[in-house]
């Protein structure tokens, strides 16, 4: 079969489609013939060693994707011929994967394979953001960083699903209407979002502050909080460094910072992923959550695909398609 294989840390330039012997499945690992993967940001980690979990070169890439059985293993909830979506540490840019079936979960007939792809990751860590780390409350207030990307606008839809207000930070007129297009109420310039947001919650603050960029906006994302209660959820850090907290602003406003590490959970507990996505069904099967697809690129433009996410041109969600 076909594989995007990284070759060395040397970023996207170092990913190359290779011929590769197909996956040998384990006792509970359900076979999927992949239709779509979707391209995420720790994909690019990987490409440079920089990822907090680090494979040795050659492997193949990628940790989301969706598809049809192939083959299940007795007595598992799938059978050949389902379509479903998978979770993987690595291994998703290829033609076939051997999923664990814990990590494989159903994919409704209205959602088409290319939007199924963007789910596995994005959707939950939003989730897990929302609900498990931030608490979210119907009628609260949630700003959300980096509003245009996958995880971006997978948490703006689960917010407003949950009954939110939702107020965007995106840094274009382009990534402005998209997060609009996908349910924000407000948006506002990355430049002067403070500012802007002080206007808009009449000076109270947000109750809930998503970010998975991080860098120097992250102090005035503290101050956009309200004072007693509110949550900064650190999901990231794709501007590329890592802020700090002096803790005595926190003491001070009564505030949280609070780590969304979902990964770990997601991959260690069984259950916990499938339990997620019975949450997120309903909301997939009314439409209410739609991964935006930007671009869609052959399993052969892998590098292509890789350097629009690195490069901060996507406006959604990237996929690619054996």
């Amino acid at each position: 079969m076909l594989a995007a294989q990284v070759l060395g840390y040397d970023g996207p330039s170092a990913v190359q489609v290779r011929e590769v012997d197909d996956p040998v499945p384990g006792r509970r690992d359900v076979m999927v013939d992949v239709r779509a993967a979707g391209v995420v940001f720790p994909d690019l980690l990987h490409t440079r060693g920089l990822y907090q979990e680090r494979h040795e070169p050659p492997f193949t890439l990628g940790g989301e994707c969706a598809g049809i059985v192939r083959t299940a293993p007795a007595g598992s909830r799938f059978a050949p011929g389902d379509r479903v979506v998978g979770l993987l540490r690595i291994g998703a840019f290829a033609e076939v994967v051997a999923v664990p079936e814990d990590q494989v979960q159903p994919l409704p007939p209205a959602v088409a394979f290319e939007e199924g792809a963007c789910l596995p990751v994005n959707y939950p860590t939003a989730h897990f953001a929302l609900h498990d780390r931030g608490g979210l409350a119907g009628g609260e207030t949630v700003l959300v960083h980096g509003a245009a990307g996958g995880v971006g606008t997978a948490t703006i839809q689960l917010a407003v699903a949950h009954g939110a207000r939702v107020i965007a930070v995106t840094s274009s007129p382009e990534k402005a209407e998209l997060a609009r297009k996908v349910g924000a109420h407000e948006v506002v310039d990355a430049v002067s979002f403070r500012a802007e947001v002080e206007e808009l919650t009449g000076g109270t603050g947000v109750d809930v502050v998503v970010d998975p960029v991080g860098g120097d906006r992250f102090t005035d994302s503290l101050r956009c909080l309200r004072h007693l209660g509110g949550r900064l959820l650190v999901v990231g850090f794709t501007a590329g460094s890592i802020p700090t907290v002096k803790v005595n602003r926190l003491l001070l406003t009564n505030t949280d910072v609070r780590g969304v590490g979902w990964a770990k959970p997601a991959f260690a507990e069984p259950g916990f992923l499938t339990r997620q996505w019975n949450d997120l069904l309903p909301h997939l099967e009314s439409g209410a959550l739609a991964p935006p697809v930007a671009e869609v690129f052959p399993l052969d433009r892998v590098a292509d695909a890789l350097a629009v996410v690195d490069e901060r041109r996507v406006l959604g969600k990237v996929v690619l398609r054996p």
